[in-house]
């Protein structure tokens, strides 16, 4: 059920007008919030610009939904939410700003998978340890 519309008085207008200033100006005053997104085709990577003059690229094969998507779609990128966030309308997907930074690109089954993949790639170092391990009897204990 809606409630019904009543008029402001000119004191709770100014009263919601200056609290509305309030949260702009700290939103606005917010280091971390990107001002500028954009695909870049060359290196194949999301480029987020924040208003500290940081910049964060990330290839969207990291990010959960974005995997798949072809070039075109990605570079129809656009900032919401005053910066905190971003947002690819054809494909539906909004992401957070701040977990982007901290390395979150999904879900934490999403996550587990990234970390998962991460862990079984292999290497000539990796190789070498584990023939030395081997020689020695296995993997140290403990």
């Amino acid at each position: 059920m809606m409630s019904e519309w009543k008029p402001q008085t000119r004191r709770e207008l100014a009263e919601e007008l200056r609290r509305a200033r309030t949260r702009g100006e700290a939103e606005a005053a917010d280091p971390m919030r990107a001002v500028a997104v954009t695909f870049d085709r060359a290196t194949g990577r999301v480029i987020l610009e924040l208003a500290n003059g940081c910049v964060f690229g990330f290839p969207p094969s990291l990010v959960e939904g974005l995997e798949g998507a072809t070039e075109d779609r990605l570079a129809a990128v656009c900032i919401e939410a005053g910066g905190a966030a971003v947002r690819w309308d054809e494909l539906d997907i909004d992401l957070v700003v701040a977990p982007l930074l901290a390395g979150v690109f999904g879900t934490r089954s999403w996550m587990r998978e990234l970390g998962r993949r991460g862990g079984s790639r292999t290497s000539r170092a990796k190789a070498r340890a584990a023939r030395a391990n081997g020689r020695k009897g296995g993997r140290p204990r403990g």
